[in-house]
């Protein structure tokens, strides 16, 4: 059977530079009350009007593209993931597809929604695809435009101070070198308190699942409505419903403890220990949470790639990023062991092994 292996990566974040000073002319909030929270100095906001997570995507894509040494029209099967799509329907893959001209040959395009980890879903579902022989060119990007849709108010601020825009993008193709490329991929979920981190309105529940689980103070909903209405209402806009909602301590809590097990997991699977590690990129969710992990693992801060200070986290995209960053710095070589992790929101988590 084939390995799979990254034969090119990409990235691009909008020229916008937002540092936090700027955010405090819209909020109460501070330079030094973010930083000592999550590490963030700045982040990238997109032009709202001349891009779009698909048109990041597809720079990124393009870098990938030529750096795998192929053009667009080898592609034979595109990987989507983002929480920020230009639609709510279709997915972000097929505009993708049109973004960079290669409608004629009418390959496949799959979107997927993992949040945080969706690159890492992305990696594994295509490493499964070009290890049965089915695809031999998959493009996988993650890219968000969270700016959007942010709450940029104090009431806002926990989540609106964390987020930014970028995109990263990987060509996957398959190597006959047993001991290249990716070893392994180690996925996860529990939806148990999907809620503590979450885009509840608008969307088709109807207050079902507040009712259920006693948060109707939380994400209460008009039931004196007719068909139709259901999706967005008056009182998700009066109630500024229609924006991500995290309950910050809960979600570092939990990350911090499923970081090191997804990452030993992967490890045990091909008979290794976190010495072995020469690069370590995990999701940028929080400089803490990183510095946190990193110390479990026992390894040193220069086995550990951030970038979440430059560019704040970017969801799907921030382990692409990162991981391009980290190659284009000549921190990963030919030989080294490189290791991906994320945790975000579902919860879904997950870890990637490659030997590059």
């Amino acid at each position: 059977m084939l390995n799979s292996k990254i034969a090119g990566i990409g990235h691009y974040v909008p020229e916008k530079v937002v540092t936090n000073n700027d955010l405090t002319s819209v909020m109460d909030t501070s330079d030094e009350w973010i930083q000592e929270r999550t590490g963030i100095k700045q982040r990238r906001y997109a032009d709202k009007h001349k891009e779009t997570t698909t048109t990041l995507g597809a720079a990124a894509a393009r870098i990938a593209i030529e750096r795998a040494g192929i053009t667009a029209e080898d592609v034979d099967f595109i990987i989507f993931a983002t929480l920020s799509p230009d639609y709510y329907f279709p997915g972000c893959g097929v505009l993708l597809q049109r973004e960079l001209g290669i409608t004629k040959t009418e390959i496949g395009a799959l979107d997927i929604r993992n949040q945080c980890s969706g690159f890492i879903y992305g990696l594994s579902i295509a490493d499964q695809f070009v290890k049965t022989g089915m695809y031999k060119n998959i493009l996988l990007v993650g890219a968000e435009m969270h700016s959007m849709g942010l709450d940029f108010s104090t009431k806002g601020r926990n989540v609106t101070v964390i987020f930014g825009d970028g995109a990263g993008a990987a060509v996957i193709q398959p190597t006959e070198e047993k001991d290249k490329g990716v070893l392994t991929t180690k996925l996860h979920s529990d939806g148990t308190y999907a809620e503590k981190l979450a885009f509840i309105s608008p969307g088709s529940h109807g207050g079902y699942h507040a009712e259920k689980l006693g948060l109707e103070d939380r994400f209460g909903f008009d039931k004196d409505i007719e068909f139709g209405e259901i999706f967005a209402t008056q009182k998700m806009m009066d109630d500024r419903q229609l924006y991500p909602e995290m309950e910050g301590q809960f979600v570092f809590k939990l990350a911090v403890t499923k970081f090191p097990e997804v990452i030993n997991e992967a490890l045990t699977e091909v008979n290794l220990k976190s010495d072995a590690i020469d690069m370590l990129i995990p999701h940028q969710a929080n400089l803490r949470i990183s510095q946190f992990v990193a110390k479990r693992m026992g390894l040193s801060q220069d086995k550990v790639f951030n970038n979440i200070q430059k560019y704040g986290n970017t969801t799907a995209a921030s382990i692409p990023i990162a991981l391009c960053e980290a190659w284009e710095a000549g921190k990963i070589k030919e030989g080294d062991l490189v290791c991906l992790a994320a945790f975000g929101s579902g919860f879904t988590w997950g870890s990637a092994l490659i030997r590059w």
